[in-house]
């Protein structure tokens, strides 16, 4: 690996601490940065926020199946290479993994000496990202949302959002957790003075939370601060 170079980043979704902390252990030894989850939702989580190029996948999962996961992370990043480990190893099981897009497949027991060596050439298949890039879907509470088509997927229904409810979203999203005021709403997505007195803001509030909230008088995802402006909270408390 070139030591100038950032280290690729691997994502491990694996139950069995175990078997992940060994791998942990061995891959950081190489080099790479190695992030753990034991579940498919923190797994869809932590994709959603950070760049990966590998995804170290084990088949069996508590909640959500890996092969369900192997699709979901081919039609929403479909950049991320994805290496498979599972008990099952017949050749249907191998077959099945790689038709949902698996790029390699390795069954347990495995050699620690060979998982090392697939990864290597997994990672010489694709260059290096230069760059985290933005998602294209992002998902909070009960919702998804296609930030380059506009497509709002929630409890509610479908919806289309116009170009500055997508502008607006992508601000509070960037900024999650963090207070947005007024002004720099209005300066980001308007792109007007901070100081311009109007309730548009205000009128574009309402109709996100009529979207992503399950109750808009009481919103979880996009609250008001008050006095300062407004938070985005991905997760409800």
């Amino acid at each position: 690996m070139n030591s100038n170079a950032a280290p690729r980043r691997i994502l491990i979704v694996e139950d069995e601490v175990h078997i992940a902390g060994g791998l942990i252990f061995n891959l950081e030894q190489e080099g790479y940065a190695v992030h753990h989850v034991e579940n498919g939702r923190d797994a869809f989580d932590l994709l959603d926020q950070e760049h990966f190029d590998l995804l170290v996948l084990d088949l069996m999962l508590p909640d959500i199946s890996g092969l369900e996961i192997c699709r979901h992370v081919r039609d929403y990043f479909p950049d991320i290479l994805i290496l498979m480990l599972t008990a099952l190893g017949t050749d249907e099981d191998r077959i099945a993994g790689l038709a949902q897009g698996a790029d390699d497949y390795l069954p347990k027991p495995f050699n620690l000496d060979e998982f090392l060596l697939r990864v290597k050439a997994l990672l010489r298949r694709a260059p290096a990202a230069a760059a985290k890039p933005s998602p294209r879907f992002y998902r909070f509470g009960d919702n998804s949302v296609d930030l380059e088509q506009g497509l709002a997927h929630t409890p509610r229904g479908d919806f289309d959002l116009t170009d500055l409810e997508i502008k607006m979203l992508k601000v509070l999203i960037k900024k999650a957790g963090q207070v947005v005021s007024r002004a720099e709403l209005l300066q980001e997505v308007w792109g007007v003075t901070p100081d311009t007195e109007t309730r548009t803001l205000d009128n574009f509030v309402v109709r996100l939370r009529k979207y992503f909230e399950k109750n808009p008088a009481r919103p979880v995802h996009i609250q008001t601060v008050r006095g300062r402006g407004y938070r985005f909270v991905r997760k409800q408390g």
